[in-house]
């Protein structure tokens, strides 16, 4: 069963759209489809791996997971607003130094022998298929607890880190997914440019629609 997870409500109109069942668990919307289901997580890291996390613990027929949402392009992503983006990577841009976590010498994540810092893979296989199915490139995505407020920062976390798409939960998602074993995957649709505050030039209705219509495959 692949789970949906989505950090806001208005991200999955086109779930709900086509759930067969809507309920609550702890509070968070909670959608059921023929081979799905969809979870609001919450906004932010902290929301993102406590709702995921304990709905593992007591959904064991998960198999896969998909954040679904949007996000803000880089300015040399050359992604517009109503693009839509696979993500190859999440990278924890919080984490550590402004460089990283590495120099401080303690992994994020111990995966296999393998030391995981601020740079998260999405599963190959499950990117691969998207790729595939909705004809997306990967690209790397970034987290912060805290989203662009100027071109000039949006410039300069693109620059240290190489990211499309800036975001507040996909790493959170990334991690608790690695954690329990389950291939985990993301898509968002651009819905601004990231260091721009002034909402009147965002543009949510074009990128949740073109959010939906890229997604629908996945549920025919």
């Amino acid at each position: 069963m692949t789970l949906f997870v989505y950090a806001t409500r208005g991200e999955a109109a086109f779930l709900r759209e086509r759930a067969s069942a809507q309920a609550l668990w702890h509070g968070r919307e909670r959608l059921s489809g023929s081979g799905w289901e969809g979870l609001e997580l919450g906004i932010g890291k902290a929301n993102a791996a406590m709702t995921l996390a304990a709905y593992l613990e007591t959904h064991d027929h998960v198999r896969r997971i998909l954040l679904v949402g949007v996000g803000g392009a880089y300015p040399g992503a050359g992604l517009g607003v109503g693009a839509v983006a696979l993500a190859a990577q999440e990278i924890q841009a919080d984490l550590g130094t402004t460089g990283g976590l590495e120099a401080l010498g303690f992994p994020a994540l111990v995966l296999d022998g393998r030391r995981l810092y601020n740079h998260l893979p999405a599963d190959p296989l499950w990117t691969a298929e998207l790729h595939s199915r909705l004809g997306l490139a990967p690209k790397p995505f970034l987290t912060r607890d805290a989203v662009s407020e100027t071109y000039e920062e949006a410039a300069e976390l693109e620059r240290r880190w190489g990211a499309a798409i800036e975001n507040m939960e996909g790493a959170a998602v990334a991690q608790t997914a690695l954690w329990y074993g389950l291939p985990w995957a993301e898509v968002r649709a651009v819905s601004n440019l990231a260091g721009v505050r002034d909402k009147s030039r965002w543009d949510l209705p074009m990128a949740l629609e073109a959010l939906g219509n890229a997604l629908v495959p996945l549920l025919e």
